[in-house]
């Protein structure tokens, strides 16, 4: 087991200074920073587009993941490629062209993610592994922070690995995101995550660095 990556969301941050409170976290001890950009229709609220992206990358020296919980992903694939993020994720539940998705967001130069709805199985991994580069289990639906952990997903952290290593992987990250805390890191860790994306246990300490700490 590596070093665990971890990720804080900014979406409990100040959302008119991003940019700076991303650097803040970067500076705290973040190993990447996770944008949870959402459409209002996916799910119930509406939060940022490319352009902050952008801002926030141009402050940043590390990692930027784009989570696009929006509807119809493809139309924003290459906004968020060129404002820089390294990472876009997209959801297995809007599509039925999974595949083209993950493959158009490695043409627009970003690595390709794609996350799971807790009620999403993730057999359908099989079918895009070579495709994929990180997978985001969701332990909350989608939507809003500071939710309650859902432990009964954890299961699908190794069987996610297991997939993926089975059917050409090529080495793709495990992000576990929603409610992660001190109480679960250690859980998490032992299933297989290797990225912990957590938002309001960091963003919403006195201290976001020592948050970082206990996550590790």
């Amino acid at each position: 087991m590596g070093k665990v990556i971890i990720a804080p969301s900014v979406l409990g941050c100040d959302q008119g200074n991003l940019a700076e409170e991303a650097l803040a976290l970067q500076i705290a001890g973040a190993d990447m920073i996770h944008l949870d950009v959402m459409d209002g229709v996916f799910v119930p609220v509406l939060t940022v587009g490319a352009g902050i992206a952008a801002s926030i990358v141009g402050r940043v020296d590390i990692p930027v993941d784009a989570h696009l919980m929006v509807q119809k992903p493809a139309n924003l694939i290459k906004a968020f490629a060129d404002a820089g993020c390294s990472y876009i994720t997209v959801h297995a539940e809007v599509t039925s062209h999974l595949d083209r998705l993950l493959q158009q967001i490695r043409t627009a130069g970003s690595r390709a993610g794609v996350a799971v709805n807790p009620s999403t199985p993730v057999d359908f991994l099989r079918w895009v592994a070579p495709a994929v580069d990180l997978v985001l289990i969701m332990t909350v639906n989608p939507g809003y922070g500071g939710q309650k952990h859902l432990e009964y997903i954890h299961d699908k952290i190794p069987e996610a690995r297991r997939i993926l290593d089975s059917y050409g992987g090529n080495g793709a990250l495990i992000a576990v995101d929603g409610g992660v805390s001190e109480t679960n890191a250690e859980q998490l860790r032992s299933a297989g995550a290797d990225i912990l994306v957590s938002g309001s246990f960091i963003t919403g300490s006195r201290d976001p660095a020592a948050a970082m700490e206990k996550l590790r």
